[in-house]
């Protein structure tokens, strides 16, 4: 799989994920399934102006700020974006 980008934008003890393209955001979410710390996500959205897809990811006692961004860090194919989502 080719690199995509992700950004961030933290909303209190949620996360919004905005990713490029429908197929990147759901590979992402499988790939976060497989962390036990990584079970619930609210449903994504596809912005009708753009390709970018957004999920919102709960923080929660095993899932801190700086966990998730380890998490992403971690996926060769995630390119972190400095741009909040």
């Amino acid at each position: 799989m080719k690199p995509f980008r992700v950004w961030l934008r933290p909303l209190g003890d949620f996360c919004r994920v905005r990713v490029d393209n429908r197929e990147n955001a759901q590979w992402l979410l499988v790939q976060l399934s497989g962390s036990f710390v990584f079970k619930t996500f609210e449903p994504f959205v596809e912005d009708g102006s753009s390709t970018s897809c957004s999920f919102q990811v709960p923080y929660n006692p095993p899932l801190s700020r700086s966990g998730f961004r380890s998490i992403l860090t971690a996926i060769p194919e995630v390119r972190l974006m400095s741009e909040l989502a």
